[in-house]
């Protein structure tokens, strides 16, 4: 069953006088439970695409289909809904809130939810200990390790169970055993049945953990 369609889809944008078509007619079908790696050199698209994927940018053509409808014809509302509920987003650089607690970064993604506080941060901080972060709970981000705020920023991806957790080069800042721990943990996500579509220019990376890779050049899809 696929979690996301995209079909003939195009982001298009002006740096000044150039046009520049980071995704040009990009079709893509991902279905559920697979661990999906889009792999490509820097200014490829790879990115980009994820971004469109995620609700986080609109395309300046073509279609994205999941479950919950079509990306292109949802409002503002509905879109920020997709986000929140379906979607787990985890970056290169954390992007957690500095200061809130690694308690704090999790629970906030449960917010908008109809659960009560109490038992956010219990979920919370049973996701974050089976993490190995139970003793850096009430840390906050400057307090930690790479390594450490990358646990928390997944956490407070998966702590939502999302249909698809996006990954746009999660090991990037971390030295290999940090990265390794990481990769394990997107890897026994993806074993208990859940979406991963994975951004890496780290090809060994994608080769161990994918069932399956793509190739992005100036925007297309190319041969993995």
């Amino acid at each position: 069953m696929p979690v996301i369609t995209a079909t003939n889809l195009k982001r298009y944008y002006q740096m000044g006088t150039t046009e520049v078509r980071a995704v040009d007619g990009v079709d893509l079908t991902i279905e559920k439970g697979e661990f999906l790696s889009i792999v490509g050199a820097s200014g490829s698209g790879k990115s980009t695409l994820l971004n469109l994927f995620a609700g986080l940018d609109r395309p300046t053509d073509g279609e994205i289909t999941v479950p919950a409808g079509s990306l292109s014809s949802m409002n503002h509302r509905q879109m920020a809904k997709y986000r929140a509920e379906e979607v787990g987003m985890v970056f290169q650089s954390f992007n957690l809130i500095p200061h809130r607690t690694a308690l704090g970064n999790v629970e906030l993604a449960l917010y908008f939810g109809n659960m009560g506080k109490s038992q956010r941060m219990k979920m919370s901080a049973e996701l974050l200990t089976r993490l190995g972060l139970g003793e850096r709970l009430h840390h906050q981000p400057a307090d930690l390790s790479g390594g450490e705020q990358q646990r928390v920023a997944l956490a407070r991806a998966l702590v939502k169970n999302p249909k698809v957790l996006f990954a746009d080069e999660p090991t990037g800042n971390l030295d290999r055993d940090s990265a390794n721990a990481v990769a394990e943990i997107l890897k026994d996500w993806n074993g208990q049945g859940g979406t991963v579509v994975m951004v890496t220019h780290n090809v060994d990376l994608a080769g161990k953990l994918s069932h399956r890779t793509v190739r992005m050049d100036y925007g297309k899809m190319v041969d993995g």
